[in-house]
Order: C-alpha cells, then structure tokens, then sequence
C-alpha cells in the first residue's frame, strides 16, 4: 500500500508543476501593467505641488488650476502619436464642451527650442508647459506617450488615457461628459 501511494504522488507532482508554472507566469506578465513610475500619483490619489516652466505663457503652479476640472496632456515634439493627436486637442481647446474644463499640455522635450518649435508649428493656443526636470513625467506615470491626465477640480486623478486618441471626436466627448461629469466649475481663468 505505501509503494502505491508513492507511486501515484509522483504522478500527481509533475501533473501539478504545469498549473503552478503558469499562475507564476500570468502572475509576472501582469506586473508591468500594474507597476507604478517612482512617485506616480494613481487614479483617486490628489496631484502634489509642481512648478511650470511655461512654454507659451508665464509659469504656473499646478495646484493654480484647483477648482474646476483639469485635462492635462503628457507630449513630446519627437513622438508621432503625440504629432497626431495635438490637432484634435486644439479643436477641443474651442469647442463649447471645453467651457466645462480647463486644458494644460505638458511637453517631455530634453530641449524648450524643440518643444517650443513643435507649438508654434501646430499653432498651439492653450497654455503648455515643459517638465525639464521630469517632475511631471514621474508623478502623472507618463512611461508611455502621449499621456492625457483627467483631474477633478480637487486635484484627484480621475482617468488616465495612454495613447492617441482624437479628443474632439463624439467618442471623447462623451467620456469626458461621464469622467467629469455635470460638476460645476469655478469661472475659466
């Protein structure tokens, strides 16, 4: 009886080692995806105090945009998706659905002169900003661009979108209707 015993958990181990083999895996491909960027502020979590070196106007404090809801997009002059998608956010910046919100870009350039290049190729009218120091990049987690930040008028990030996307589309619109909802805003500033 206990040679068969035997016999039968030696069948059962290696039977085993193949489930267990891939939880592990499932379980180490799922960590990049939930994996933060040293100092990111996640999705409920209030944005810290930053500075902004301004790239189309005076420099500004983020906490300065507390008090109505806030789109921040994450850039770089060198990145084709970022290229892209700037046109559909400057026609956003227009439309009446943007009255709601107030709209930051914030540009990952090394060099202002490329940042500042690229706004003045595209025309670009709402306020954007350079993170030389990559302050921005780390707390927003924007390790993939263009990164666009849906904040509430508390500061909390609501919704984090990696990826272009074309933002005046009626897609976008409507999940900017439901992110930032019907909460009333203080007056634009």
């Amino acid at each position: 009886m206990g040679l068969a015993r035997r016999r039968r958990n030696r069948v059962r181990l290696p039977a085993m080692r193949l489930p267990v083999c891939l939880l592990l895996l499932c379980f180490a491909w799922s960590l990049p995806l939930v994996a933060k960027t040293p100092g990111e502020v996640g999705i409920g979590e209030t944005l810290r105090e930053a500075t902004m070196q301004g790239l189309n106007g005076p420099p500004r404090k983020l906490s300065e945009f507390r008090g109505r809801p806030l789109l921040i997009n994450v850039w770089a002059s060198w990145c084709g998706p970022c290229r892209q998608e700037m046109g559909s956010l400057e026609r956003l910046a227009w439309r009446d659905e943007a009255s709601g919100f107030s709209m930051i870009g914030i540009s990952t350039d090394d060099y202002i002169d490329a940042a500042r290049g690229f706004l003045q190729k595209t025309n670009a009218t709402f306020n954007h900003y350079i993170d030389s120091r990559l302050v921005l990049e780390h707390m927003l987690g924007a390790d993939k661009l263009p990164l666009t930040v849906l904040v509430d008028a508390q500061g909390r990030v609501l919704l984090k979108v990696y990826g272009a996307r074309e933002w005046d589309s009626p897609e976008s619109l409507n999940l900017l209707r439901k992110t930032f909802g019907g909460a009333k805003a203080a007056p634009r500033r």
